[in-house]
């Protein structure tokens, strides 16, 4: 019965050009306005690190003294002393700890001029902890890092431009005034959102230099800024002793019950610095969050995406209401048709069954126009000067989306039209016949 309702559908919806164009135009209209702005939201609010983002852990406290009455949540990251007593503490299965700044690389063999790059000082436990993929080498152990050694990781995109793209493993690097020996080269990799970075709505490119924490400190010492200082660095070169944050760590803990205990720890650290008076404030201001829930604390999806999300959908919910207006004229207008239908035999299930056929070709013709209305659409997302705008793609996933609610909003348009074209009464059409 499908494909002659089917053949039904596309000899009437052939009859009349005219109205079939304007319902499969207002169809994938909707479809692709909501569709682009759907899917920019879908990206941008996506597990950066499936599989694992629910076993790392982001621990933040608050360091500062005096608290401030509105700050009732704490910094994103913290200050030196208090990101390396938990470090040394080694209480998680793995841990990094990170921080973040530019620097002046070149490679002197290559005769190109310095490059002004960003550098991310971090430790050994970076590489697995962030399933971080290489080219060529590897990351550093964590005897280098206990050694201060002059190592580092480049990525795949300084390599191409230093080295073009041959491995690079076992070459000296200058970074700002000193030496270090490259170990590793990154595949190209570029999580979405940059999630191990606490700063809100990161969208950037990771850093084109990894070294080691301990190393960097003495490296590229005056060259780290803080997030902010609650009192005046007496020497901003040295913010180890500083009253700034500018330090963070991931944990990694495989079970619950570690990262229980991990939070408990924190928090008592925190207690211990309040009991002290190096704190304000204690363990109330303690915060462990795995991947997504960080970054849902971070409000990661902008604001106006979210807004133009809700516009696209009202947008999606005017055009369907048209389409219920065209399909209700466009069944009505065949009244007398279905009276014969009926008078020979049709039943009401029956005709209901071909005008939902006829409302879902419509559907994915619609979906199929909507489709490249999506694709322009997110093109246009991409020219625009935002952050996220090389994250404007339609995956795999968006693209059967597509097709599924152009269906179903035109199955859903067409519901309430096939209802009333299936009451339609034979005896008075036959009449008027």
């Amino acid at each position: 019965m499908f494909t002659y309702y089917l053949d039904l559908a596309l000899r009437s919806l052939k009859r009349n050009k005219v109205l079939t164009a304007l319902m499969v135009l207002a169809i994938a209209v909707g479809i692709g306005a909501s569709m682009t702005t759907l899917t920019v939201v879908h990206l941008l609010s996506g597990d950066p690190i499936p599989g694992k983002s629910s076993v790392l852990y982001f621990p933040q406290l608050d360091p500062e003294n005096p608290a401030r009455a509105d700050h009732t949540e704490p910094y994103a990251v913290m200050d030196y002393r208090s990101a390396v007593d938990l470090w040394s503490a080694h209480r998680a299965d793995r841990q990094a700890i990170l921080t973040s700044s530019s620097v002046k690389v070149r490679a002197a063999e290559t005769g190109r001029p310095p490059l002004m790059l960003g550098l991310l000082s971090t430790s050994s436990d970076f590489f697995p902890m962030f399933q971080v993929p290489f080219q060529y080498g590897s990351g550093w152990s964590a005897e280098d890092d206990a050694r201060h050694a002059r190592v580092a990781v480049i990525s795949h995109d300084l390599n191409d431009k230093l080295f073009g793209g041959a491995n690079s493993v076992g070459r000296s690097l200058r970074v700002r005034d000193t030496d270090v020996r490259i170990v590793g080269v990154l595949k190209p990799w570029r999580p979405t959102p940059l999630f191990y970075d606490p700063w809100p709505q990161n969208f950037s490119k990771t850093e084109d230099v990894f070294a080691p924490f301990t190393s960097s400190m003495e490296i590229n010492e005056g060259n780290f800024l803080p997030y902010t200082c609650w009192h005046v660095p007496e020497d901003t070169h040295h913010l180890q002793n500083a009253d700034c944050v500018w330090v963070w760590l991931w944990a990694e803990l495989d079970s619950p019950a570690k990262a229980a205990a991990y939070a408990r720890f924190v928090a008592d650290y925190a207690e211990q610095q309040k009991a002290m008076g190096r704190f304000a404030t204690g363990r109330e201001h303690v915060r462990v969050r795995d991947v997504m829930t960080m970054l849902t604390a971070r409000g990661m999806v902008p604001g106006d995406v979210r807004l133009q999300a809700w516009l696209a959908s009202a947008f999606l919910a005017i055009c369907l209401f048209n389409a219920v207006g065209l399909l209700l004229a466009k069944f009505l207008r065949r009244s007398g048709e279905i009276g014969v239908r009926r008078a020979l035999g049709a039943s009401r299930r029956a005709i209901f069954a071909q005008c939902l056929v006829e409302a879902g070709v419509i559907g994915l013709l619609g979906g199929f126009f909507g489709w490249l209305l999506t694709l322009a659409g997110l093109w246009l997302v991409r020219q625009q000067p935002v952050d996220y705008a090389h994250l404007a793609h339609l995956d795999t996933g968006m693209f059967l989306a597509t097709f599924v609610m152009a269906i179903a909003a035109s199955l859903l348009a067409g519901v309430i039209p096939a209802l009333r074209a299936s009451r339609v009464v034979p005896a008075w059409q036959l009449k008027a016949l």
